[in-house]
């Protein structure tokens, strides 16, 4: 393939998958090294990408666009790149390549109906499996156009310095030992329970970390950590709402551990190499498991009570025959709750935890 000068890296799905797609785009400032290299990304998600050496520019687009953002957006790509690499199966994605681009390679649907089209757009296409880890379909697809696949997650970061994380937490970060834990995750059914959440704060708490919350900016998730702390969870450092993902990574850098739920900060707090304790309920780890600093090693485990893979711990309730459903819980909507979460028990966390902070001292 020539060597291009424009290359649009096309990632239009949410903030982990945003994170999860950088090696990708590390790869291609490696193999393309005099290539300026620009993402387009769903409207909010482009903060997975401050500070991101290897994107230069940034070009979004809402979920749901009018059509006056589709025309706008029509002219700003129209036959702007030499070369639109398509990291995505989906039809949005395509349609946005073959404007932007003569040249065109990325992933296909599994589906024969929904591939049939866009094979003949492509000059190299590969097919993403079902159920298939996305990093392998990106290794894949790394090699069908020459390029040796770099495993390399590369987490935003503001550049945030020692006074302002002093600032935010209140207390030295080179004194005082603390933990990130990540409660509200974007959609209902992902979350662990309450009661299991204030039991590891008093855990942590008791042995000397400060706590620290982090989270979105949504009313639900705001609430739900409201309910966790209305109930004698103790003193905690409350940033829900209030930092940039390239902040939220600054922060995590330096924690001695990180817990959360199947969220896009778990998957964060895995790519800053930070401890990682990640509970996991209907989401199957084998496709979507957080992905360790070091790259992946074995692969995930469908099922396993706790398995580990570098900086990162997953748990399930591995006992209930459901798991993982890959479903949106057990009323299959995401304000669902899951029973698998509701059920894994603080005594489990709370022991994994313990675990990994130790082994990141």
């Amino acid at each position: 393939m020539p060597q291009p000068q424009k290359i649009l890296f096309v990632s239009l799905r949410y903030f982990g998958d945003v994170l999860l797609a950088t090696p990708l785009m590390r790869t291609l400032r490696r193999g393309y090294p005099g290539a300026q290299i620009d993402a387009l990304l769903f409207a909010g998600t482009e903060g997975m990408l401050e500070g991101n050496p290897d994107v230069l520019g940034m070009v979004t687009v809402p979920e749901r666009p009018s059509g006056a953002e589709q025309r706008a957006l029509l002219r700003k790509l129209w036959r702007s790149y030499d070369l639109a690499v398509i990291a995505e199966t989906g039809d949005r994605p395509h349609l946005y390549g073959w404007m932007a681009a003569r040249q065109r390679v990325g992933l296909l649907p599994p589906q024969a109906v929904k591939r049939w089209w866009k094979r003949p757009l492509l000059a190299q296409g590969v097919t993403s499996l079902a159920n298939e880890p996305r990093a392998d379909a990106y290794v894949r697809l790394s090699r069908a156009i020459g390029l040796q696949y770099l495993q390399e997650v590369v987490a935003p970061t503001a550049n945030t310095s020692r006074e302002q994380l002093a600032g935010w937490l209140g207390f030295e970060s080179a004194v005082e030992r603390y933990a990130v834990l990540h409660l509200a995750p974007r959609f209902r059914y992902k979350r662990w329970n309450a009661e299991g959440w204030r039991a590891l704060i008093a855990s942590l708490r008791q042995r000397g970390l400060r706590v620290v919350l982090t989270g979105g900016e949504a009313e639900a998730e705001r609430l739900y950590v409201q309910e966790v702390l209305g109930h004698g969870a103790g003193r905690v450092t409350d940033l829900t709402g209030r930092l940039r993902f390239a902040q939220t990574a600054d922060l995590l850098r330096g924690a001695a551990l990180y817990a959360g739920p199947d969220t896009a900060t778990t998957h964060l707090a895995a790519a800053c190499g930070t401890p990682t304790l990640a509970m996991f309920g209907p989401t199957d780890p084998a496709i979507w498991g957080p992905l360790p600093q070091a790259g992946p090693q074995q692969p995930y485990a469908k099922r396993s009570s706790t398995q580990s893979r570098g900086n990162v711990t997953i748990l399930q309730e591995s006992e209930l025959p459901c798991v993982p459903c890959q479903q949106e819980g057990c009323e299959r909507h995401r304000e669902s709750y899951s029973a698998c979460l509701e059920l894994m028990s603080a005594e489990r966390v709370i022991e994994a935890a313990q675990i990994l902070s130790r082994s990141g001292a």
